[in-house]
């Protein structure tokens, strides 16, 4: 099968085209500054270089008739037709409580996706307009929603539910989601094949560490707990995020600072975590360089990061009574030896004493979203 797996952002989109018989995708790519007469299309199919077009891309249907418009030329091209595509599948951030999985794109299936925007304001509705957009240009090609937030609906009610009155969660739905679902579920799954034992016996916590970052503990393949919450913004220090922060914190700025509702939300998600700290960068490459330098509040940027990524393994490895391994992945996991040996130093004595593994395994989410679009499909057919 020949799965073309979307993944529309505010101004972006990214793509990814798997023929499933290969790991490698025959092509990705990266439709950038859309809405600006700036747009740019970054491509690469296997085997050739890449190729860079601009062009001036309105919305993002637009934007999604230029990808089809390059998967089918003749130089930079992998298929003739649209009609050579199994399947589409997409990524979507925000999921709530009906979706624990992928789903077959209908009217239905948009409509519930519509009533979820005001939880993923940044995120849902651009997936939506990738989601139309290719229900346009591919008429008759089956399109599957991956959900975010899937993964975590194992998670029970005593990790989810919040200390507030129980009323705002059974009319409001405030509750615990957590986010970057198919990147813990695909790690996981390949830890599991490293370890050369089933998800069904291992107990793991999976740290997806990039400019957004979020932890989970997964027992016998399920999550039962993470650190983002309602939003993004709960849990590990970020990029421009705070993470985890009294409640009474935010009321005390805002009445300090005369601070309205949209300002002190761009502040706690724009202008905190390791930029807020640093008062440098968001970039973990940039406040490990300053701090080598000896900047004081680099240092305490990176203190702070690898603390709570320690505390929260020490909490879910006590929630699942035992840790086989915990695995590093995303940008930052992947790539810092820094953050991997500083994580590894924090817990030497209880990795040692308990016999746990660490284990840096890239993430490849586009991936984990064609093999779930295949399963659909192939159920779709059973």
């Amino acid at each position: 099968m020949k799965i073309l797996v979307i993944n529309s952002g505010s101004s972006s989109i990214k793509y990814q085209f798997f023929n499933t018989k290969q790991s490698e995708p025959l092509c990705k790519g990266i439709v950038e500054c859309i809405g600006s007469k700036k747009s740019s299309l970054n491509h690469c199919s296997y085997g050739k270089k890449p190729f860079v077009s601009t062009a001036d891309l309105a919305d993002h249907h637009q934007a999604i008739r230029h990808i089809f418009d390059i998967l089918t030329c003749p130089d930079q091209g992998v298929i003739d037709s649209y009609k050579d595509i199994s399947a589409i599948g997409h990524r979507i951030v925000h999921g709530a409580e009906l979706f624990s999985q992928p789903a077959i794109i209908n009217e239905k299936v948009i409509k519930a996706i519509e009533k979820f925007n005001d939880l993923a304001p940044l995120h849902n509705p651009p997936a939506l307009s990738g989601i139309r957009a290719c229900r346009r240009f591919a008429k008759g090609i089956p399109q599957v929603a991956v959900f975010d937030t899937a993964f975590h609906q194992t998670i029970p009610a005593y990790a989810y539910v919040y200390g507030i009155p129980y009323e705002f969660y059974s009319r409001y739905k405030i509750r615990r989601y957590g986010f970057h679902g198919t990147s813990h579920k695909f790690v996981s799954e390949q830890a599991a094949r490293i370890m050369k034992k089933p998800c069904s016996r291992l107990k793991l916590v999976t740290c997806h560490l990039g400019n957004g970052c979020s932890i989970t503990a997964v027992n016998n393949g399920k999550s039962v707990d993470t650190s983002m919450g309602l939003t993004p913004l709960e849990g590990l220090l970020m990029g421009t995020r705070c993470g985890d922060i009294d409640p009474a914190v935010v009321l005390y700025i805002m009445e300090k600072k005369g601070l309205n509702i949209k300002s002190v939300d761009n502040l706690l998600n724009k202008e905190s975590g390791m930029l807020g700290l640093s008062g440098i960068s968001n970039d973990m490459r940039d406040i490990q360089k300053h701090a080598k330098k000896g900047s004081i509040r680099s240092k305490l940027a990176l203190d702070i990061f690898i603390y709570r990524i320690t505390k929260y393994i020490g909490a879910y490895t006590a929630s699942m009574d035992g840790l086989d391994a915990v695995v590093l992945t995303g940008g930052i996991g992947e790539n810092s030896a820094l953050i991997k040996n500083r994580v590894s130093k924090s817990l030497s004595n209880f990795f040692s004493r308990f016999n746990v593994r660490l284990l840096v395994v890239p993430t490849n989410e586009e991936l984990m979203i064609s093999r779930e679009t295949v399963q659909v499909i192939k159920n779709l057919k059973a």
